[in-house]
């Protein structure tokens, strides 16, 4: 693709960048195969390669984003689905991520826009802010039935009230910062990302992991001043909240290294775990550039963790058929596809892979709340897919998917599937127990 950026507008770094990425596209359309956006509705403002065209058009001129471009450019998913099936190479979430930030620095948002996206901003990334919000949820959830369903403003209400779950888990003790020691010989020492919105949502989640890394001779290190991994503001647009989430997280786990060494940062969310693989990019111009590069490098997902252990099962299969389901972050982000299924077989598991499985369920972060006439539909596209192949349960690994999956088969993360298997309890919520 021919840009025509002025020499003055390539002296910006993200600019440089974009341009770059633009040029790599050859304009073949392949991406529209594969777009969720684009198969809901034949649009091809709503697929990579029309967005592609909206975002040269705006950088290049550099005027304010418009009503047009934002409404399309939000409408994307940021699944990546399109950069496993492009064939040159186009680095669209470089672009899309440097769209979204343009947007929110040259777009003014409607009022009711503006104050929801900042209340996501400031709640989610915030285990106690969200616990809170959800305990208020609860309290008014019976009001929730006089909202009007007219107007987009009322439809991402809802949605926040049917997303809410009905019941909030305990707060957990293993997300403190602390040191959980391994159990015998230690054979490696690994930092865990806690991360925000999992902790309240699903605290199992993170035990599981510390169970079965620390029966693994794992010892595993909650470290101190790490939180939000920052994807939740850089998909947003909110590069200053993002990338000072990214400092502190850099901060933190550098000092561990510092201090006794790390094998690995595993991130058990692949949202999560796709942010932090790119943190190196994200800093590339910032004085802890080196340190930032050194985490993407150690950062892993816990089922890559697990395949390089060495992951061993030592209960009798359990005779349940799972559906696994690929997050988009995992299989498209991060391309990690077969260590997921690999382990729950190893597991004992009956392991079925839905039609489709390549499409994303609609979760994306805040994308359900945001976009709910398209995060529905595609929702009920994917459970359909997954019910087709008549599992006992949906196994995924990220807890987005989960929460936008739940409500009619089980959903379980991934690694509490194989904690159970390797001598952890049973996960809650299962059809039947063996």
């Amino acid at each position: 693709m021919q840009t025509n950026f002025t020499a003055e507008q390539l002296r910006d770094p993200a600019i440089e960048v974009s341009n770059k990425i633009l040029r790599t596209c050859v304009h073949c359309g392949m991406c529209t195969a594969t777009c969720p956006t684009f198969l809901l509705r034949g649009d091809e403002l709503d697929s990579p390669r029309g967005r592609i065209y909206l975002i040269k058009d705006m950088l290049e001129s550099g005027r304010p984003a418009t009503q047009e471009v934002v409404k399309h450019v939000d409408r994307c998913l940021s699944c990546l689905s399109c950069m496993t099936t492009c064939p040159s190479g186009v680095n669209y979430m470089h672009l899309i991520d440097h769209a979204r930030t343009y947007i929110e620095q040259t777009y003014t948002r409607p009022w009711h826009e503006k104050l929801l996206r900042g209340a996501l901003r400031v709640i989610l990334p915030v285990p106690s802010r969200m616990r809170l919000a959800l305990k208020a949820t609860a309290l008014v959830r019976p009001l929730a039935g006089l909202l009007p369903r007219k107007g987009m403003f009322f439809q991402r209400v809802r949605a926040m009230f049917d997303l809410a779950p009905r019941h909030i888990p305990a707060t957990s003790s293993v997300e403190t910062p602390q040191v959980h020691p391994a159990i015998g010989t230690r054979r490696a020492r690994v930092a865990l990302l806690a991360g925000c919105a999992q902790q309240v949502l699903s605290p199992s989640i993170n035990e599981a992991t510390i169970r079965l890394l620390n029966r693994m001779g794992v010892e595993v290190v909650v470290a101190k001043g790490a939180g939000c991994c920052g994807a939740l503001t850089h998909h947003m647009g909110l590069h200053d909240p993002a990338v000072a989430s990214v400092r502190a997280n850099v901060r933190a786990w550098t000092q561990e290294i510092e201090r006794d060494g790390l094998d690995a940062i595993v991130v058990n969310a692949s949202g999560c775990g796709t942010t932090v693989k790119d943190y190196g990019f994200m800093l590339r111009h910032e004085p802890d550039a080196a340190q930032a590069a050194r985490v993407s490098a150690l950062a892993c997902d816990i089922t890559e963790y697990l395949t390089r252990l060495g992951y061993v099962a030592t209960r009798p299969p359990s005779g349940l058929t799972v559906a696994y389901h690929a997050a988009c972050s995992l299989q498209h982000g991060q391309k990690i596809t077969n260590e997921p299924k690999a382990l729950l077989a190893k597991a004992g598991f009956r392991v079925a892979v839905p039609h489709e499985a390549h499409i994303c369920c609609g979760s994306a972060g805040t994308y359900n709340i945001m976009q709910p006439e398209f995060a529905g539909a595609l929702r009920e596209r994917k459970l359909a897919n997954l019910e087709a192949v008549q599992p006992d349960l949906i196994a995924a690994g990220n807890i987005g998917c989960i929460t936008q999956l739940s409500g009619r088969k089980p959903v379980v993360h991934t690694v509490e599937l194989l904690d159970w298997m390797a001598g952890g309890p049973e996960p809650a919520g299962l059809p039947r127990s063996v």
